[in-house]
C-alpha cells in the first residue's frame, strides 16, 4: 500500500436502528480494521431515509448493514441500494442466524457476519471486503 493510500481513510457506513448495535460495530472495528488498510472513520446512520441520503452524497468507501433493524431490514435495504446507487459500496451483512446467510445472498452483499458482533470475525471480514474494493479501485485507475 502506497504512503498516500496509508494516509487516506475508510469511510465505514454503519446502519443499524439499534444505538447499541452501532456502537457494538463501532468499538469491534476499532481504529483499523488491519495493519495494511487505513483508518477507519464511522458514519452512523438509524433510518433508511439516512442511508440513502449518506449514501447518494458518495464518500463511502464500505457499509456494514443490520440485518434485524427495523422497520427497514437490513437485507432488503442492501438489495435496494445495490440497484439504485451507482457505484454502490461493498455491504457487509449482519444476521441474527447463520442459517439466514443463504437469505443474505438476495441482498447482493459481499460479506455476511452473523450476531453476536465478534471483534475479531467482524474486522476480519470487512478488511477483506475492503481490500478487494481497493484492490479494484487500483486496476480501474
Amino acid at each position: 500500500m502506497s504512503e498516500e493510500a496509508a494516509a487516506a481513510k475508510a469511510t465505514i457506513l454503519v446502519y443499524s436502528d439499534d444505538r447499541g448495535t452501532r456502537d457494538q460495530v463501532r468499538f469491534a472495528l476499532g481504529r483499523k480494521v488491519a495493519a495494511d488498510l487505513p483508518e477507519v472513520e464511522i458514519v452512523e446512520c438509524a433510518t433508511h431515509q439516512a442511508v440513502s441520503r449518506t449514501l447518494d452524497a458518495g464518500g463511502i468507501d464500505l457499509v456494514v448493514m443490520d440485518g434485524e433493524s427495523t422497520p427497514a431490514g437490513g437485507m432488503g435495504l442492501c438489495r435496494q441500494v445495490k440497484d439504485e446507487v451507482v457505484n454502490c459500496p461493498p455491504v457487509v451483512l449482519l444476521v441474527a442466524r447463520v442459517a439466514d446467510a443463504w437469505l443474505a445472498t438476495w441482498s447482493r452483499a459481499e460479506a455476511v457476519v452473523p450476531y453476536p458482533i465478534d471483534p475479531v470475525r467482524l474486522p476480519a471480514s470487512v478488511a477483506e471486503v475492503l481490500r478487494a474494493r481497493l484492490a479494484s479501485e487500483a486496476q480501474a485507475r
